[in-house]
């Protein structure tokens, strides 16, 4: 199967609400074509930056406008950095995603810390990949310059539905990022989440957004929302297994030679159930018992899963040779001090509001 970039909505639809049985058939065929059915890649998220996020994302514990008991805390060590990802380096996994509650990368000596960061844990031989928010071309180029393997922007959800999630960036603002990524030799993860109140048309238009994409993103996050206290979205209903089995297979059949990662909520998920999803064509998932500030299974669990279902862990630099890092010394590209006009949508979004009026009155203010 040749990969399409010219999916419209409603073929997605169409293969989203297949028998199941047929469409787990099809995914898991399409899956065998292109990766090893028992192979998965394992990446382990670290929170360099927790909390104190200007964004007003409806789903996150880490913006600071909403009363969560995220504890805030300021960017991590070089070194601090590094004795993690070598304590995930034993565990198996071959990623470390760094990941900081920021809006979007402004240049500086914190940028600068995060470049090391970067560098240090290429030179551990584990894929890199970061999360910092919205970057800029030159931004994006200097973080390739580090090692850079992978970077993550999400697109969350469909452009639709997006207005009814975040008021404070516009969807164009994330496909200049991942715009910005490709003008560099850096991978693109960009996913989303399911369970946000949406409806099944938004998750097929995210999918489209996706999809389209030429070249598509090599790795795709499917979370399923975790809802947290404190969040306009504290009383969702978690999402059926089911649901993210059908996301999951009929992303890898829409973007057969993606990564497709089993990220959020998987504590909710059986056994069972995530094996399910393996055999949908999920390829990847996030290691370690926290998720930036949600939680996670154990590692030993997840390797018990593993070693259950005959899986093995996938090895550094499969996918895309090990990027070359240059020290900060010799580096081409310097700050240019940039102030990009990142958008602000400003209309409101009243459960958004409603959420951070709790949180004052509970708080006394």
């Amino acid at each position: 199967m040749t990969t399409r970039h010219n999916w419209t909505k409603e073929e997605i639809l169409e293969i989203y609400n297949k028998p199941f049985m047929e469409l787990l058939y099809e995914a898991a065929t399409i899956h065998r074509q292109h990766h090893d059915p028992n192979t998965v890649q394992v990446s382990t998220l670290l929170s360099i930056k927790t909390g104190g996020c200007p964004e007003d994302c409806g789903y996150c514990p880490q913006a600071a406008r909403y009363h969560t008991n995220v504890e805030g805390n300021d960017l991590m060590s070089v070194q601090q950095v590094k004795a993690q990802a070598l304590r995930a380096k034993s565990s198996g996994s071959s990623r470390v995603c760094m990941g900081a509650a920021w809006r979007n990368v402004k240049d500086g000596p914190e940028f600068d810390q995060v470049l090391e960061m970067v560098r240090t844990i290429n030179k551990l031989d584990m894929e890199v990949c970061c999360t910092l928010g919205m970057v800029t071309e030159n931004q994006a180029k200097r973080l390739a310059e580090a090692g850079l393997y992978a970077y993550n922007h999400n697109l969350d959800t469909s452009e639709e539905y997006y207005k009814e999630v975040i008021s404070t960036r516009g969807y164009e603002d994330r496909l200049q990022t991942i715009e910005n990524v490709r003008k560099t030799n850096v991978t693109v993860c960009s996913g989303g989440i399911i369970g946000m109140g949406e409806y099944i048309e938004d998750r097929a238009g995210m999918l489209v957004a996706l999809s389209t994409l030429n070249p598509q993103p090599e790795s795709v996050p499917i979370n399923a929302l975790v809802a947290v206290d404190g969040t306009p979205m504290e009383d969702q209903k978690p999402v059926e297994i089911w649901e993210m089995i059908r996301m999951v297979a009929t992303t890898r059949i829409v973007m057969p030679q993606t990564q497709v990662r089993l990220s959020a909520g998987r504590t909710g998920m059986s056994r069972e159930g995530q094996a399910m999803c393996f055999f949908a064509g999920a390829n990847s998932i996030f290691a370690g018992d926290k998720l930036l500030t949600t939680p996670n299974p154990d590692v030993n669990e997840d390797m018990e899963m593993f070693r259950q279902l005959g899986l093995n862990p996938q090895k550094a630099f499969v996918k895309a040779p090990q990027p070359q890092t240059v020290e900060a010394i010799d580096s081409e590209y310097a700050a240019m001090g940039e102030k990009p006009k990142w958008s602000r949508p400003g209309h409101t979004i009243e459960r958004n509001e409603a959420a951070k009026h709790k949180g004052s009155l509970v708080s006394g203010d």
